[in-house]
């Protein structure tokens, strides 16, 4: 029996330590230490990039300076961060498919009186069998408040992201950078048809995943992609300068043509009114004003008066206010 107890005794030893050990393979193993790992790095990327929000150093073209939320945005989807990006992106897909698939509004609702009605029954249990209810037992000491700086913390972020919206509206309609506001463009023009048979909530989803996963697909592939552009960017500058090559000549052929034309009519001209009046008429017409003026006679003149002016003497005129003014007559 001694023996039994002894091999039952060593049984439940081996059995402890093989499950020590089972429990250390868990949580000291690989698989746990990767995860530990994997989960640090996860907090370190959130903290860069909640760190990440600054002024940026460069303003924008009217040399305001811009919000912090600038740079936040710029570092989340520059994909820095790979962990908090995709986070980020999840949890933008999350809400989005929620919204769609889910009632919010009921579900609120429901959750609402759901809870009431628990806090409600275990404080009239409580009272009706300890005489004390549950719910005043679990009430908190001090009822939690928001303090001033974490209410005006909030307002300030609110206000620094309403102004990212309003400064990013204008830059792009005002074409600060002309690659942004022709992307943008270049969607609102899809957007625009793909309204029609799409709807808002796959709108908002192609949006999220374009926004986030374009930059990542340009990070990836970088080299490739430049190179492209650098080769489309050599093309349209050879057809704009063999373009504006051709308008040049044709501009100057243009003018040539103008030129010789309008010296052509300009002779025309000469020669229709050098017909019209001959030399010989002007010669004529002169010589006839020198005949005219030596040929005229006193008669063609009127007589010059012979007689002296009579003057007549001035008449003084009396008026009733007893003055005497002199009148001409």
């Amino acid at each position: 029996m001694a023996d039994d107890y002894s091999n039952g005794s060593t049984n439940l030893d081996t059995l402890k330590n093989n499950a020590a050990s089972a429990y250390d393979a868990v949580t000291k193993g690989p698989v746990a230490q990767n995860v530990a790992d994997q989960h640090a790095k996860t907090v370190d990327e959130l903290s860069n990039l909640s760190t990440s929000r600054r002024t940026p150093s460069t303003p924008a073209a009217t040399s305001q300076p811009l919000t912090h939320y600038h740079s936040f945005f710029s570092e989340l989807l520059s994909w820095n961060n790979p962990r908090a990006s995709a986070i980020a992106y999840l949890s933008i897909v999350a809400a989005i498919f929620s919204v769609r698939y889910l009632d919010m509004l009921r579900l609120g609702f429901k959750l609402t009186w759901m809870v009431l009605g628990v806090t409600v029954a275990a404080e009239v249990a409580g009272k009706s069998v300890l005489n004390q209810g549950l719910a005043t037992q679990l009430r908190p000491r001090k009822y939690y408040t928001v303090s001033k700086e974490t209410l005006d913390s909030a307002i300030g972020d609110v206000h620094e992201l309403v102004n990212f919206f309003v400064i990013e509206a204008q830059r792009i309609l005002f074409a600060e950078n002309v690659y942004v506001s022709g992307l943008v463009a270049v969607a609102a023009f899809f957007a625009y048809y793909l309204v029609k048979i799409v709807p808002y909530w796959g709108l908002a989803l192609i949006a999220t995943t374009l926004a986030f996963l374009g930059p990542l697909v340009y990070k990836t592939n970088k080299e490739f992609i430049d190179a492209q552009l650098h080769r489309a960017s050599e093309i349209i500058g050879a057809q704009a300068a063999q373009l504006k090559t051709m308008a040049q000549q044709n501009s100057e052929r243009a003018a040539q043509l103008t030129k010789q034309y309008v010296g052509e009519c300009t002779a025309k001209a000469q020669t229709l009114v050098s017909k019209a009046t001959p030399a010989s008429l002007h010669g004529e017409e002169h010589t006839n004003g020198h005949a005219n003026k030596s040929e005229l006679r006193d008669a063609d003149f009127p007589p010059a008066p012979q007689a002296d002016i009579k003057t007549e003497p001035v008449v003084p005129v009396t008026v009733n206010s007893g003055e005497q003014q002199p009148l001409l007559i």
